[in-house]
Formats: C-alpha cells, sequence, structure tokens
C-alpha cells in the first residue's frame, strides 16, 4: 500500500487499517523507508522553516528567527531523534506485552509505533507558521491510533489495553521531552 493511501486509513478508518497492517510482514527497512522517514520529515521540515525562515512572535512589528545553520542542526536533530524515538517505543511496546497480557512481537510493535505515530506527524505541518502551532494538538490523535492498534498487533486483552496504552503514552511522553530538550537545545529554544 503506498504511504498517502496508508496515512488516509489510518486516520480515516483506523480499526479495519489496523487488521490490514497486523496481517502485512513488512520489515524494518521499509516501514523506514516507505513511510517513516517521510512523514518524520514533515515536522522537522516544517518547524525549521516556521522558526528560521518565517520566524515567530511579533513584538511592534519584529520577527524573531532561529539562525539558519542553528535552524539546520536543530532539524537535523530533530528528524534524526523522531526516527530513533519512534524505534525506542517500539521497544517498550513489545518489552512490555508480556506485563499485559500480549505477545512480544518487535515487527508489530515496530509497526504499531510508526503507524499510529501518523497523525502526530502530519499535524507537524502546522510548525510551518508558528502562530499556528497550537494546531499541532491535533497530532493528539495518535494515542488513539495507539489505543485502537494496540490489541490486535500486540494480541493484548481488550479489557488491558487501555493500562496498557497509557504506561505507553507515559513512555512516550518521557521520549518527547528528551527529544524536545535536545533538539530545543541546538535550536537554542525551550520547547517546555
Amino acid at each position: 500500500m503506498n504511504l498517502v493511501d496508508r496515512a488516509k486509513n489510518i486516520l480515516l478508518q483506523p480499526k479495519q487499517e489496523w487488521a490490514v497492517i497486523e496481517a502485512e510482514t513488512t520489515d524494518t527497512k521499509t516501514l523506514y523507508t516507505s513511510y517513516a522517514m517521510i512523514l518524520a520529515a514533515i515536522p522537522a521540515v516544517a518547524g525549521f522553516i516556521g522558526m528560521s525562515i518565517i520566524g515567530y512572535g511579533s513584538l511592534l512589528g519584529v520577527s524573531f528567527r532561529v539562525p539558519i545553520a542553528q535552524g539546520l542542526a536543530g532539524m537535523v536533530v530533530s528528524y534524526a531523534l523522531a526516527l530513533g524515538g519512534v524505534y525506542v517505543l517500539a521497544l517498550i511496546i513489545d518489552a512490555l506485552a508480556p506485563n499485559f497480557g500480549g505477545t512480544k512481537n518487535m515487527n508489530q510493535a515496530l509497526k504499531l509505533a510508526i503507524y499510529s505515530a501518523t497523525a502526530s506527524w502530519l499535524a507537524g505541518i502546522f510548525s510551518l507558521i508558528p502562530g499556528l502551532g497550537i494546531l499541532g494538538l491535533l497530532g493528539l490523535y495518535s494515542l488513539y491510533l495507539l489505543f485502537t492498534g494496540l490489541p490486535l498487533l500486540m494480541k493484548s486483552p481488550e479489557d488491558k489495553a487501555m493500562t496498557y496504552t497509557i504506561v505507553i503514552i507515559v513512555c512516550a511522553i518521557v521520549i518527547g521531552v528528551v527529544i524536545g530538550a535536545i533538539s530545543g537545545g541546538i535550536m537554542g529554544v525551550r520547547r517546555f
């Protein structure tokens, strides 16, 4: 399935799409090169353009911009950390599966981590115009995607899915804070 159809289906009909994804035997390389690497670039590139080219804030008509070299470094680091972060999240999902009645399967955990990040990565486009950054909250739909995919891909019982999801979300928040601190430190911007 191509990237556009997969993204559209996971966003608009996640329960049906998770069933399709569960049956696929996609390897790590393909998951990254045909999906994650493309979508993870959206918030990184949009953030760079928004903060270094367009600028943010306005005090008496003055915009503030992150210097281009610093913005480029931040873009590269945030992109790499997003790709690494999704892998770390998959490791956590896989490691915790038996604790919630699920089955360890790293490939399924990686599919879950990558495809559930779709809404978050797509919402990164709002970083293009810093004033619209608040709309990035639409990316929280990724939490629902995680919740709907978890029982099917990790074979966790429905009654444990909510607790499993909450634990994964807490881990994802910690990963996100670390990524934000590192990329924000490079760009000279505090993100929390």
